[in-house]
This record gives C-alpha cells, sequence and structure tokens, in this order.
C-alpha cells in the first residue's frame, strides 16, 4: 500500500533508517589517508598524504616500523601497485623484520581494516565538507584519537553464541 504522507524524520520513503550520510566533499585540492590497524589491541595509525604512491606508503610503514620497535611484523594488506612496487619492495629489504603478506585478490573482506575503516568514515567524515587538506587532517587525527581511546582487541569473525541461545536450540518438549 502507497504512502499518503511523509515519512517521519530520520526515516527514508521506503521504511528504512538513514544513518549518516557517508558523502563528503574535499574540496578543490585531493588527499589521501593512509591507515594501519594494530589488532591485537585495536590501536590505528593514520597520515594523510598528497598522493597514493610507494613514496607515501613507505613513510607508513616508517611509522609502523617506529611504534613496533621490537619483533617481526606482519604487514597484511591489498594488492595495490603501491604496495609491491620496486621501490616498496627495496625498501622492505633493507627492513627485514618487516614482512608483506598479501590477501587474494577479491577478499577484501578478509582483511581487518576494512571494518576499521567503516569506522572512521563515520566519526570523521560522515556528513562533512572540508576546504582545504589540512582540515581533511585535523578530522583524521581527532577521529583517529578517539577511535584508539576506545580500541580493544580486534577478531575476525562473530562473537561465540550465548547460552540462551543454545537452550532455545536444543530445547526438547514432552
Amino acid at each position: 500500500m502507497p504512502r499518503s504522507f511523509p515519512p517521519a524524520p530520520g526515516w527514508s520513503p521506503n521504511g528504512h533508517r538513514i544513518k549518516a550520510p557517508l558523502e563528503y566533499s574535499r574540496g578543490l585540492e585531493k588527499t589521501w589517508i593512509y591507515g594501519a590497524l594494530r589488532a591485537r589491541d585495536g590501536k590505528e595509525l593514520t597520515r594523510c598524504a598528497p598522493a597514493r604512491n610507494s613514496t607515501n606508503y613507505i613513510e607508513l610503514l616508517k611509522l609502523i616500523e617506529a611504534d613496533n620497535p621490537t619483533g617481526d611484523i606482519f604487514i597484511i594488506t591489498d594488492n595495490l601497485s603501491s604496495h609491491n612496487s620496486l621501490e616498496t619492495r627495496t625498501w622492505l629489504a633493507e627492513h627485514p623484520r618487516i614482512y608483506h603478506v598479501f590477501i587474494p585478490k577479491g577478499a577484501c573482506w578478509l582483511n581487518l581494516q576494512e571494518g576499521w575503516w567503516r569506522l572512521f568514515r563515520r566519526d570523521a567524515f560522515a556528513g562533512q565538507s572540508f576546504a582545504n587538506p589540512s582540515e581533511i587532517d585535523l578530522a583524521r587525527r581527532v577521529a583517529t584519537a578517539q577511535l584508539n581511546a576506545r580500541a580493544k582487541p580486534w577478531v575476525w569473525g562473530r562473537p561465540p553464541k550465548t547460552r540462551r541461545h543454545h537452550r532455545r536450540l536444543f530445547s526438547y518438549r514432552i
């Protein structure tokens, strides 16, 4: 049955709750945001860069290395060309404790970072408009600090079922 009245504020015409829009404008200059999630404690490192290339990716790797001074570092990443370029591979050869692991093509859902980006975009960018890269950088720093303040270990998968769920599954009727 078609509606004869407009939907309530915060609801779409087809009856779904409207969430904060993820559209935002960058202004005239583009800025790229790089990020790395440490799954064991949920801490994130982010940085802004004027371009998405090997040089800026290596700068992120330097931040990761500085933030993790001991032990081996395993970087799980997608197959972007800057992640596997000659410049990046040369830099990684000089830093033997950093290992690159590439997720299979078309399997971005295996990357825990993607879930964090969803939270980050919601907190930093939803419904905003930015005049220049310094405003984007400020929003990035604030959102990263807020998310890191409530960080917890990231686990891939669903939480275990509750006892109540199992009780409903195995209830017998006589």
